[in-house]
């Protein structure tokens, strides 16, 4: 029998990752950061839900955070085998991975300043840029539309998903004693008609498809174009004599952005001087894009038909020391700033939003999915006070949205792809998506092709068979209360782990071995009386 398990990206948009296990062979396709609320992002820091050594290879989809985070903590924790991408995927995982974890080594440094000063323990970032360097050498290539046999049962495919340069459908052939079956997942499915990368490839049919619904219950609002939009956001914001600031993605919004705003100042709709690009990250990516443009689609290659790449834009300031950063805070107006991250929860943004937020004069404009819990979607939301960096800051300026720039297909979009396939899958499991957009689109899917689908809940477990699918939950189906209070102590068990091994590795730093033995002898006995 196939068993699939849901560990990621089920419940949330966030953390995506599945194990499929035909009794032989265990295989992850993804395994991605959780962003989100606070108690989303405590699973980060404890142990998986399986043995990482136990785990024979895996597929990656694409290089966002969300679905590569966790890898290099994958093979600390054991993890021996190779990881399957596209060529693009690989070179932007190189920049990413090490970055991440730059920046966890950065936010641990500051919270142990505060640890110290407070007498707590020290805290141990997730894993370290030289970690997250370590293990790209295990990363294997493979094009789209070529199949490979990854193990023996296991053949596996890539399709264009059209999300980001580079992003794949996996698409999975797994033998289950004499029979094969095929399992597909989506990955994150472009939305048609973006620049610079192509529309979603259909697959031919599958038998059980995996797939995502981050605007599974949502249309973008495409009234009026989009580049006119951004045109007006602009001009608006530079006669008000402030800053236009704008949270973006590292891969693939940040080209967007740039893509157009270069069209824009061809057009001289726009007259900006100043426009920053502060983040090495999304100028390397920049660099992986303008060097893979085989994989353009067919507008912005006759952009760059001269030999020029498009995305780079003249008099582009691009920021790369935290030096030329903090220098762009002196701006006080006429400036357009690009910075990651696009929720706003982490990266150089946070400190560009601390210095405008509270200025009527600026602007503040999402161009991406901003996840539950986010500093991103609080701002879309209209809170009118945000902390950053523990200071209250007033919420000023002008917050607007634009879903055009979306790189994920809404509900419309998934809807038209699914039905494009050649033909229905026996079932499909809805996941990376907010719990009610998860299950809205798995009542559309239902609704729409008669095919069964159903939106699996985190830990979930489902067995798949020739001819059907049966589903069972680690917990049984319960009211939202219920819910609510076992994802809650799972958020506290998560905490006291990383609490706990924060105090063993803190009183071992300090050889205070007796210390930490005395510690853990208590933590026993109440364990022992509580049990």
């Amino acid at each position: 029998m196939i068993n699939l398990h849901f560990y990621g990206a089920a419940g949330t948009v966030t953390g995506s990752c599945y194990l499929l296990d035909n009794g032989h062979y265990r295989i992850l396709i993804d395994r991605g950061l959780f962003q989100g609320s606070k108690a989303i992002k405590e699973r980060n820091y404890g142990p998986f839900p399986f043995n990482p050594a136990t785990i024979d290879a895996l597929v990656l989809t694409h290089a966002h955070i969300d679905h590569c985070g966790l890898i290099p903590k994958l093979y600390l924790g054991g993890f021996k085998g190779p990881v399957f991408a596209t060529p693009a995927t690989i070179e932007l995982a190189a920049a990413l991975l090490p970055d991440s974890g730059h920046i966890q080594e950065m936010e641990v440094e500051r919270k142990n300043r505060k640890n110290s000063r407070a007498g707590l323990p020290l805290l141990t970032p997730i894993y370290t840029a030289a970690q997250a360097a370590e293990c790209l050498q295990f990363f294997q290539s493979l094009d789209y539309q070529n199949e490979k046999e990854i193990l023996p049962g296991f053949r596996l495919r890539f399709q264009d998903a059209g999300h980001i340069l580079g992003s794949a459908i996996a698409e999975l052939w797994v033998k289950d004693g004499a029979e094969e079956i095929k399992i597909t997942f989506s990955g994150d499915l472009g939305n048609p008609g973006q620049p610079i990368v192509k529309d979603p490839t259909p697959i031919e049919s599958t038998d059980y498809l995996i797939m995502e619904s981050t605007y599974g219950n949502r249309r973008h609002n495409t009234q009026g174009d989009k580049i006119e939009l951004l045109k007006e956001i602009i001009n608006k914001t530079m006669k008000k004599g402030g800053n236009l600031v704008i949270p973006a993605f590292a891969v693939e919004r940040t080209q967007d952005l740039l893509y157009y705003l270069n069209i824009l100042l061809n057009q001289k709709a726009i007259n900006v001087d100043n426009i920053y690009l502060d983040s090495p990250l999304a100028a390397a990516a920049t660099d992986i894009f303008c060097r893979h443009q085989e994989y353009f689609d067919a507008e912005t290659k006759e952009l760059s038909k001269d030999g020029a790449c498009p995305l780079f834009l003249p008099g582009l300031k691009i920021s790369r020391t935290a030096e030329e950063s903090m220098a762009i805070n002196k701006i006080k107006g006429g400036a357009i700033i690009i910075a990651a991250s696009g929720m706003c929860d982490a990266g150089r943004i946070k400190h560009h939003l601390k210095h405008n937020l509270w200025r009527p004069e600026c602007t503040v404009l999402l161009v991406g999915y901003q996840a539950a819990g986010t500093l991103g979607r609080r701002l879309l939301e209209g809170e009118k006070r945000v902390r950053i960096h523990g200071e209250e800051i007033a919420v000023r300026a002008d917050i607007i949205s634009l879903d055009g720039f979306s790189a994920h297909a809404d509900r419309d979009g998934l809807l038209k792809w699914l039905k494009s396939c050649g033909s229905p899958p026996k079932k499909v499991f809805v996941t990376h998506g907010e719990e009610e957009a998860a299950r809205d689109f798995a009542a559309l899917v239902t609704a729409e092709l008669g095919v069964p689908a159903e939106a699996p809940q985190w830990l979930a477990t489902a067995r798949l068979l020739p001819a059907k699918a049966t589903l069972s939950s680690v917990l049984p189906e319960a009211p939202a209360a219920q819910v609510a209070a076992a994802v809650e102590a799972e958020a506290v068990y998560q905490r006291i782990l990383v609490q706990l091994k924060a105090m063993v590795d803190a009183g071992f730093a300090n050889h205070d071995y007796g210390g930490v033995q005395r510690k853990l002898q208590q933590i026993a006995a109440l364990l022992n009386h509580q049990i």
